[in-house]
């Protein structure tokens, strides 16, 4: 079977990308609106691309909205809130934080905050604006990098590079210069409600020539 994109709808499309492209680690992002609004939201296209500087990326996409005249294609608050503050903080999800991760991906409306409608504590980074969740065991503060647009219709994404200023890491999951990822337990992405940790694991050494 092949499926040429042009020739193939954006769910189709989309199915494929994230039932191929897994485990994708998640990205739980908390924003301020220019109202002071917290926002907190999580994304699964996320990864990091760059050490020196420390560079992360995750995309947005958009969304249909409905309007009193139907439907309209919109950013999602995260979005809107980075492009106007240019700030953000990515933070990691720890299997006992899945639940409420799951829960902030519902289309609350732009005033409520998602840390009060799910019980998490927001506190304060130490130089961006943005909250951190508090419960997180390791956080990122960030400061847009660039931002790239790939569309407008609905599925279209925002690639949100960021560069990191700032480290959040929780002292029970460091040890030793590192961290412990059976401590942090972190939750990867697959298709559909789907979702895995890492507890099945396996070494390789690099190879020497």
């Amino acid at each position: 079977m092949y499926l040429k994109t042009t020739e193939i709808d954006f769910e189709t499309s989309y199915k494929i990308l994230i039932g191929s492209v897994v485990p994708r680690p998640i990205a739980w992002v908390s924003t301020t609106s220019k109202s002071g609004i917290n926002n907190l939201a999580p994304f699964s296209f996320f990864n990091a691309v760059s050490s020196a500087p420390p560079i992360i990326v995750f995309s947005a996409g958009l969304k249909s909205v409905k309007t009193e005249d139907g439907y309209e294609v919109g950013a999602k608050d995260t979005l809107k809130n980075i492009k106007d503050t240019s700030e953000f903080v990515v933070n990691i999800v720890s299997r006992s934080l899945v639940e409420k991760m799951n829960q902030t991906s519902a289309n609350y409306p732009p005033e409520v905050s998602e840390f009060d409608a799910v019980g998490l504590t927001p506190v304060a980074s130490h130089i961006v604006s943005p909250p951190r969740v508090g419960e997180s065991l390791v956080s990122l503060e960030c400061r847009l990098y660039q931002h790239i647009e790939f569309g407008k219709e609905a599925g279209a994404g925002n690639l949100v590079i960021g560069e990191v200023v700032c480290f959040h890491v929780d002292d029970s999951v460091y040890k030793n210069g590192h961290i412990d990822v059976d401590l942090l337990d972190p939750v990867g992405r697959l298709a559909g409600i789907s979702y895995c940790t890492v507890k099945d694991r396996f070494d390789i050494a690099r190879p020497k020539l």
